[in-house]
């Protein structure tokens, strides 16, 4: 296990950052991958965020642990290395560091997170983070969530294997869940019957839902038979992250 120094000193050189090209401290969103590696969908998810005025950076928890997209593919997509508890301290630890930057305000801060980065997000709100070895990390602290206002998920991994399907949110920011009809990953019912539960917890959770397949936004997922490319459902997905930005970042 890492400390949150270490694993953000880990992370750190491969953070993709975006946004107006000055030292203002502005909102952030920190967005993070599904479990095949960064995709140009997630550039253009940050152009919207740079649009509307805040910064936007991109994890890679891939690359600073020398994996490639091949071997993540083969490993983290069937769930052997890397689940979401594991790479929830990759979550927090970005937190962390990102928000001592002086560019970055600090109290207004959203997660973002697509499949498997979802799952890490979503796991991480499970935990008090008030004990050594809570995301996998020496020394987490609830603290550096204080000012994370927002969590936007799109066609979040919520199965067998996510710890929200049995254990309840320690910590509650305001939710915008990206949900698809043909998710072969997570059924529709499953995943609503998971939002119901969270909104019993007293998590606000919103979603919108499209009648598409899972990496709905990536563009050339066609050839996996049976995910599709749906460019009107991204363009709506955008509108509904700069929405979302507006709502609780302002």
């Amino acid at each position: 296990m890492d400390t949150l120094g270490a694993r953000f000193e880990q992370l750190a050189p491969h953070i993709l950052a975006y946004g107006p090209p000055d030292t203002v401290a502005r909102p952030a969103v920190i967005l993070f991958h599904g479990c095949g590696g960064i995709a140009a969908n997630l550039l253009i998810y940050c152009q919207a965020a740079a649009q509307a005025g805040i910064r936007a950076y991109i994890i890679d928890s891939f690359t600073p642990r020398g994996w490639s997209r091949k071997h993540a593919g083969w490993w983290v997509c069937r769930g052997l290395k890397l689940r979401g508890y594991e790479r929830s301290g990759d979550v927090l630890a970005a937190v962390y560091g990102l928000s001592q930057r002086p560019e970055v305000d600090a109290g207004r801060l959203m997660l973002a997170g697509w499949s498997h980065g979802a799952w890490a997000i979503m796991d991480l709100m499970t935990q008090t983070l008030k004990r050594p070895g809570d995301a996998r990390l020496l020394d987490p602290s609830p603290q550096w969530l204080d000012g994370v206002k927002g969590l936007f998920l799109v066609y979040p991994y919520i199965n067998i294997m996510a710890r929200s399907v049995t254990r309840p949110w320690a910590h509650k920011p305001r939710t915008m869940a990206i949900l698809t009809l043909k998710d072969h990953l997570a059924s529709y019912r499953h995943s609503l019957k998971l939002i119901r539960n969270l909104r019993k917890q007293g998590v606000a959770v919103d979603t919108v839902t499209f009648n598409a397949t899972h990496a709905f936004d990536e563009e050339g997922i066609d050839k996996t038979r049976i995910m599709a490319y749906d460019p009107e459902a991204l363009t709506s997905t955008l509108d509904a992250l700069q929405e979302f930005i507006s709502n609780t970042l302002s």
